[in-house]
């Protein structure tokens, strides 16, 4: 039986995920839906006359939905849905802003979600990710080991990036890390930064680590002001598309994600951005591995803040 993923949203995010799903050409079919009639299916059909000069195989479906859930059963079976559903950022506007009009959405897709694809792992990226993530598993009734939400993996390559650029080392050479939420309460970790297997902190003064990780923390800002209108989607849903296809290869790659904290780090009863193992059960199991006391408190501070959040979007 082939695999089938889906990504719900045929916007930029949503297009450019389901464009990178089936260039892996690892699943038989990738559903791409949304709510504006018509539109799916032209960007389905348009990357399907892709596949004879990229080679690959992957078959794109564009799916139209209604408001009472009409066109949902396009998802059928799905063995991974993402979720990039929801208004993106303006410039000015932070995540949170968009909190209760992306509320009424994700809720509705994640009802639909467990009406169609009860066996699915769901992956959210709409933002803001820590709080959608919440809701998701909350509107699904899955378990939550099968819903996460990405962050951790976007913030993680732009804190790398800029990090490569700084130094002009290849980004290969680089390893980062940033947890906590996707947002103000981000939490870089330059304890695990490394350039060539040398610490980060010999290479670099305190002080110019310290501007990497407010541009990483600023980077989804940073790319709406230049945009004017929208906002990023290449970094982001390449992001999305590996952790969709860790979960179908069943990997276990450590990835740091949007998971559900029960007691790791002394942090309980939220979803917060760590590092977890993830396979075709979605998160197979959060990994702790050492951070600094600043780190740690960074951690707890950020678990704190959006504990408050998601305590309000059951709700919403």
């Amino acid at each position: 039986m082939g695999k089938k993923v889906t990504v719900v949203g045929a916007g930029f995010y949503g297009s450019t995920t389901a464009q990178r799903l089936a260039e892996y050409d690892i699943f038989e079919t990738v559903v791409l839906t949304d709510i504006i009639d018509g539109k799916p299916a032209g960007l389905a059909l348009d990357m399907n006359q892709s596949r004879p000069i990229e080679g690959f195989e992957t078959k794109i479906v564009g799916a139209t939905t209604g408001p009472n859930g009409e066109g949902y059963e396009a998802i059928e079976g799905s063995d991974v849905v993402v979720v990039t559903a929801g208004l993106p950022r303006k410039p000015g506007m932070s995540r949170m802003d968009l909190l209760e009009v992306n509320a009424k959405i994700v809720r509705q897709v994640a009802e639909n979600i467990a009406k169609y694809a009860p066996n699915a792992v769901v992956i959210v990226v709409s933002n803001p990710v820590d709080e959608m993530t919440a809701l998701a598993q909350l509107a699904t009734q899955f378990p939550k080991n099968r819903v996460f939400g990405q962050a951790g993996v976007l913030d993680t390559a732009r804190f790398t990036n800029s990090i490569a650029e700084t130094l002009a080392v290849p980004v290969k050479s680089v390893k980062a890390l940033t947890l906590g939420s996707h947002g103000d309460t981000m939490v870089p970790v330059p304890s695990r930064c490394t350039v060539d297997g040398k610490p980060l902190s010999d290479l670099l003064p305190a002080d110019k680590i310290e501007e990497l990780v407010v541009r990483t923390r600023n980077g989804g800002a940073e790319v709406v002001a230049l945009l004017k209108t929208g906002s990023a989607y290449y970094a982001p849903s390449a992001a999305a598309a590996r952790m969709a296809k860790a979960v179908v290869e069943d990997s276990g790659a450590v990835l740091p994600v949007c998971a559900w904290v029960d007691g790791e780090y002394g942090i309980s009863g939220v979803y917060l951005g760590v590092e977890a193992q993830i396979g075709a059960e979605g998160i197979k199991k959060v990994v702790e591995d050492k951070l600094t006391d600043t780190e740690l408190a960074g951690l707890k501070e950020a678990a704190e803040a959006v504990r408050a959040k998601q305590a309000d979007v059951a709700n919403l």
